[in-house]
């Protein structure tokens, strides 16, 4: 990252953002840290509604994945009529434009997912036949796996829609990224915080990111403070697994990297929807090299049958070189 010592101050930074309420707030959190870093700055929202946003009826892995939440954005950065764009990072395509960068990660919420139900307290007290909504392939394949009585059926729309459809009873439980319900002020929703072991996160959840123009130094220069280098390490260790694999919406993958010391201790598995196939794996490493460490864990999941469940996917990656273990 360029030092904002060395770069003149911005007069003007405009932010693109998506309009749903948790889009927002993390967009309005990163314009207030910009105006207190720089007082003397106008920091203005670009708000934008995307074909993520407006496609509700079908599953996200169905019409295009995540890159669907992003598009629209990176257009206004290309126009110039934005300077930076704000995205939770597991919403961030795993291949980005050459014309983009991620100038910025952010500190990390809580990057679990949470349980949400008016009627239940944990998932192993939900009855045979219980309804469970979820937008996400990794989080459905996981649930199969370990509650293969309960019926996972898709749940679109943004966060308060999703609480709406659960309190309008579509719905026993929902899942929902522990993060998001976390900074609007919903943590009181949260009957129970699934931990790793039993929901295994999305690379990059819980993280904010802060997209910019790779040809524009002056903006990371001007975002250089707002980077973790700690949440950066684990989430470059966690795109490099999904991204080597293929990852996409139509790919149940779970990548999710935890700091300990200077080593990253990074867990990753594929599956198949329905949880009857998954391929896990673990590796420790150094920190200051988290894209290898996340090669060497795709690998090893290779290693555990992981191109064999992504052929049946019809997703398969180009076999990658073995990366060596860190």
């Amino acid at each position: 990252m360029n030092s904002s010592d060395t770069i003149a101050a911005p007069q003007r930074i405009v932010i693109a953002t998506r309009e749903s309420r948790l889009a927002l707030w993390q967009a309005e959190h990163v314009r207030d840290l910009l105006r207190v870093r720089y007082p003397g700055c106008s920091v203005e929202l670009l708000g934008m509604t995307t074909r993520g946003d407006q496609i509700l009826d079908r599953p996200l892995a169905k019409v295009g994945g995540k890159g669907l939440f992003v598009k629209e954005l990176e257009t206004a950065l290309l126009d110039r009529r934005a300077d930076i764009a704000v995205h939770s990072m597991k919403d961030v395509p795993m291949e980005m434009g050459a014309d983009f960068t991620l100038a910025a990660i952010g500190p990390r919420e809580v990057p679990l997912d949470a349980f949400v139900s008016n009627k239940y307290a944990t998932l192993d007290d939900l009855p045979p036949g219980a309804v469970v909504g979820t937008s996400s392939l990794r989080r459905e394949s996981q649930l199969h796996a370990r509650y293969p009585y309960l019926a996972v059926t898709s749940l679109r729309g943004n966060l308060d829609t999703r609480l709406r459809k659960l309190d309008a009873g579509e719905y026993d439980a929902i899942i929902l990224a522990a993060a998001g319900l976390t900074r609007l002020g919903l943590k009181d929703r949260i009957r129970s915080v699934l931990p790793a072991a039993a929901s295994l996160p999305a690379a990059g959840q819980g993280a904010l990111g802060i997209e910019a123009l790779a040809g524009r130094p002056e903006v990371a220069g001007w975002l250089a403070f707002l980077n973790d280098p700690a949440t950066a390490a684990c989430v470059r260790a966690e795109r490099a697994v999904s991204r080597a694999l293929a990852g996409s919406c139509e790919v149940p993958l779970g990548a999710y990297a935890e700091l300990r010391g200077q080593r990253l201790w990074l867990r990753g598995f594929v599956a198949l929807p329905d949880g009857s196939r998954i391929a896990r794996a673990e590796l420790e490493g150094d920190s200051a090299e988290p894209e290898t460490l996340g090669l060497a864990l795709a690998a090893e999941l290779r290693a555990q049958g992981a191109d064999r469940i992504l052929a049946a996917l019809g997703d398969a990656p180009p076999q990658a070189p073995a990366a060596a273990k860190s």
